[in-house]
């Protein structure tokens, strides 16, 4: 569920993010002056000299109290980027090192923190390892391999695995159901992506407000592949060229929300792409990343603790509209049901501080919210990918995301998941990124064959009918000697699968 690769992010090659809107190349003091516009004493002003940080303020929908604590956030020295008037979540940039801890001390605040460690200027995703191209060469030997679909066909193992080749015979998925990928943008112009791009459903929403502009969704550079690999696994279409999506009928979006240059999958960012799902009609979305600075946010720090409540808050408004979230659960091969984890690697914008953090209590956002489908991965042989983070009881289904220790009887023999890469270009990559997008196919077409199924009804009969492997009795899946994860549970539920890998014929028939 890519801000790097979650360290999963979820992948340890990064790919990369989104450009900053202009209310990033704010600077240090920004926020003084306009409470001096606001007629803000010019001695509360001037608290307003540290680096510039972005924030967000949580508080009620109501109007007035919206209103009253947008007057005392100027006050204060920041300056509102955008207010979430729905979900009551305001987005802000101040200099002053003191804001958060004043808004907190504000009637009608519920939580205020900051977003970020870093100072604004003008690795979040979930794949393991460099992608893998593939050559012209290799294309047309894949063809020729191919009996039947598409050219590289024969390739797709993890399509076979869960049986969407058999799906799109029955039922391709419907046109009027849209996956928003949540990433690092999407070259619609791919020939297997454009003839399912929606672009009424695609915006940048770097730095927290939403940017529609024609191609403002798409990746900054080649680097920024991770987005379009993802789309290509939702949704690429049987047209006789490349590869085809685990739902090849259905639309797909772009919602951009990694910087520039570091990837980095801001709260505001994710916080704007939640609601402007919502607000497009996005019947499902899918989150391959976790939300940086944090592996882990813990409630019980006040910066975290706003975060965490403000993606709740996004997350939730957009379920109350109808749409899905899928997400996954993280390369780390973290325990997520364990009592304590030790997180190195946050805050990963500036100076990583090693921690033990309990995740009952610290949550990896999105995929550990209420609501949200976690996604582990598999390989080949329906085993827990040896990257895969897992939990019982936390992990809701699984999906192909590739193993390069589970080797497939391909024409490529590669054990990573084939997609579709920037400048028309397909690549091998594996990560729990890669199976979150089978699941959100997956969900796409339960969604169109029943149009009427809220999201936790969706989820329920996604996890009715995926096919549980059970524990394996042993768990070494790079031959060492060492048993490398404990999966606990049953054969019907479990924290290696949780209720098992996702069926998508089942989800057709």
């Amino acid at each position: 569920m890519a801000s790097r690769p979650s360290s999963r992010r979820r992948a340890i090659a990064v790919p990369v993010g989104l450009a900053l809107t202009a209310s990033l190349a704010l600077l240090p003091g920004a926020g003084t002056a306009l409470a001096q516009e606001a007629g803000v004493p010019a001695a509360a002003a001037a608290a307003a000299d540290g680096e510039q940080l972005s924030y967000v303020v949580n508080t009620s929908s109501h109007p007035g109290t919206i209103r009253r604590v947008e007057r005392e956030i100027a006050r204060a020295g920041g300056t509102v980027v955008v207010t979430h008037r729905e979900i009551g979540v305001i987005v802000v940039h101040s200099a002053n090192p003191g804001f958060a801890e004043r808004m907190r001390e504000v009637r009608g605040v519920h939580s205020a923190g900051a977003t970020r460690t870093a100072p604004l200027r003008a690795a979040g995703t979930t794949e393991v390892g460099a992608p893998q191209y593939v050559a012209e060469a290799a294309r047309t030997s894949a063809a020729t391999a191919a009996s039947e679909g598409e050219p590289m066909e024969a390739d797709l193992w993890g399509l076979r695995a869960i049986r969407a080749d058999e799906a799109a015979k029955v039922n391709p998925g419907s046109d009027k159901v849209t996956v928003a990928v949540i990433d690092t943008g999407v070259d619609d112009t791919h020939p297997d992506l454009a003839p399912n791009f929606s672009a009424g459903q695609s915006a940048n929403c770097v730095g927290g407000v939403a940017d529609t502009s024609e191609g403002a969704w798409r990746p900054y550079t080649d680097g920024d592949y991770h987005g379009t690999h993802v789309a290509g696994s939702i949704a690429a279409a049987r047209n006789g060229i490349g590869v085809a999506g685990v739902a090849p009928g259905v639309k797909v979006s772009s919602i951009k929300v990694s910087e520039p240059d570091t990837s980095l999958f801001y709260p505001e960012a994710v916080i704007c792409a939640f609601v402007f799902a919502a607000d497009k009609g996005v019947e499902i979305t899918n989150n391959s990343y976790y939300v940086d600075p944090y592996l882990y946010n813990c409630e019980d720090d006040a910066d975290q603790g706003a975060v965490v409540e403000a993606i709740r808050r996004a997350a939730r408004h957009a379920e109350r509209r109808g749409t899905l979230h899928v997400a996954s659960a993280g390369n780390s091969n973290h325990d997520l049901a364990s009592d304590a984890i030790v997180d190195g690697s946050s805050p990963n914008d500036t100076t990583p501080v090693e921690r033990t953090i309990d995740p009952s209590e610290c949550l990896d956002l999105p995929t550990q919210l209420p609501g949200v489908v976690t996604v582990t991965a598999t390989g080949v042989q329906d085993l827990k990918s040896y990257y895969s983070s897992y939990g019982h009881r936390v992990a809701d289904v699984a999906a192909p995301g590739g193993d390069r220790f589970q080797i497939p009887d391909t024409p490529s023999g590669n054990g990573r998941i084939l997609s579709t890469m920037p400048n028309g270009s397909y690549a091998f990559l594996q990560g729990t990124s890669m199976a979150s997008p089978h699941v959100a196919g997956v969900a796409a077409l339960l969604k169109s064959k029943h149009p009427w199924a809220s999201p936790a009804m969706l989820q329920l009969m996604m996890k009715a009918q995926a096919d549980n492997p059970g524990c394996p009795e042993t768990y070494d899946p790079d031959g060492n000697g060492v048993e490398d994860s404990t999966c606990e549970g049953g054969e019907r539920v479990n924290g290696f699968y949780g209720h098992g890998i996702v069926d998508a014929l089942d989800a057709v028939e």
